[in-house]
């Protein structure tokens, strides 16, 4: 097992740079996710690591050694990839076997560890069969075991679960989870899907526009986002976000929405009288109230039986709520919806950092 240090590292096709001084630090151990939008660059940053795509500018080190220059198979990485990437023609015993048949491992060496990859992954009783005689699912923990027997320093995993369906995505997102438990090795996940990166990293890194937005713990991206688009990019449903302007008025602080609507703060809130900002919060941080809080017209709801959803108007901006309980709400009704003070985020008006 082995540390990745990724440091100011560029990347151009051309002369259009699409990967701009990134740095990143992964643990010997950890299970790492690079999570952000379409185009954002986290594809391009693993391919880097892989040796797929050449650096054009920075450094990426695992362990103690750099590998601008090394050749993808002298990495000591294995990829699992969205495709699945098998041979049609193998068996799912020769596809496992391959890159140890390459590599001239012996025989008896190649059988052990193909068994045991195997019997970790469930799919001792389709050794014998093809690709296309596989599920999807069944297809992927075949590149799963293609990886972990070659026992490398750092496994990378390129959106693997993009085509599997919704239920099936759960469930392997769970047998990842519990691979990575059992074998530690140090692992890079590349996700569009922020849900994935919240169940199964120790370190979560939000990417945009070939940057690092922010690095921390699934967590601490939710509780304490550095900004407006993190916010917005991590917690399902999303933050909800009201535009408005600080009021103090030397009494309790609030957030004057561009309705005219106040919006409870914190005593302690920051932000001087009459800036700009976002008013951020959470639908599982707006509780129902009888007279304070501040009033919404229900618009939708999703009952999803443990949930649910109201989505509604308030301050003039769409929300959504979220709910335990159950409530008999009506399209059109007007309810006051109260959020949590302590669970408020203030967000600049212009460059969305937070306050």
């Amino acid at each position: 097992m082995a540390a990745v240090s990724i440091q100011k590292v560029f990347k151009s096709f051309g002369s259009t740079e699409v990967i701009h001084g990134v740095d990143v630090d992964i643990g010997d151990h950890e299970f790492v996710v690079l999570v952000g939008p379409s185009g954002c660059g986290k594809s391009t940053l693993l391919r880097m690591i892989a040796g797929l795509e050449k650096i054009t500018a920075g450094e990426i080190a695992i362990g103690n050694v750099v590998v601008n220059t090394v050749p993808p198979k002298e990495r000591d990485i294995a990829m699992v990839f969205q495709n699945y990437a098998l041979y049609p023609h193998m068996t799912v015993y020769n596809n496992m076997a391959f890159s140890l048949l390459l590599a001239r491992a012996p025989k008896a060496a190649i059988d052990e560890r193909v068994r045991e990859a195997a019997g970790i992954l469930s799919l001792t009783p389709y050794l014998d069969r093809y690709p296309r005689q596989l599920s999807g699912g069944q297809r992927q923990r075949v590149a799963m075991g293609r990886a972990i027997v070659r026992n490398p320093q750092v496994f990378l995993f390129d959106e693997p679960l993009s085509n599997l369906d919704a239920k099936l995505r759960v469930q392997m997102r769970t047998e990842i989870k519990l691979l990575h438990q059992r074998l530690r090795t140090t692992s890079v996940y590349v996700t569009h899907d922020q849900v994935e990166a919240m169940t199964m990293a120790d370190k979560i890194v939000v990417m945009r526009d070939g940057h690092v937005d922010q690095t921390g713990t699934p967590l601490e991206l939710y509780d304490s986002p550095v900004n407006l688009f993190v916010a917005g990019f991590i917690g399902s449903p999303a933050m909800n976000f009201i535009r408005g302007r600080i009021v103090r008025n030397g009494g309790a602080p609030s957030v004057r929405a561009d309705d005219g609507t106040d919006l409870p703060l914190p005593p302690d809130a920051a932000g001087e009288e009459g800036r700009p900002v976002h008013y951020g919060v959470r639908p599982s941080d707006l509780a129902l109230t009888d007279t304070a809080g501040v009033e919404t017209t229900v618009g939708v709801i999703e009952p999803t039986g443990a949930d649910t959803f109201l989505y509604g108007t308030m301050a003039g901006s769409e929300i959504c709520a979220m709910f335990t309980e159950r409530h008999g709400f009506e399209p059109g009704q007007k309810v006051r919806l109260m959020p949590r003070l302590d669970r408020v985020h203030l967000f600049d008006g212009e460059s969305g950092q937070h306050l």
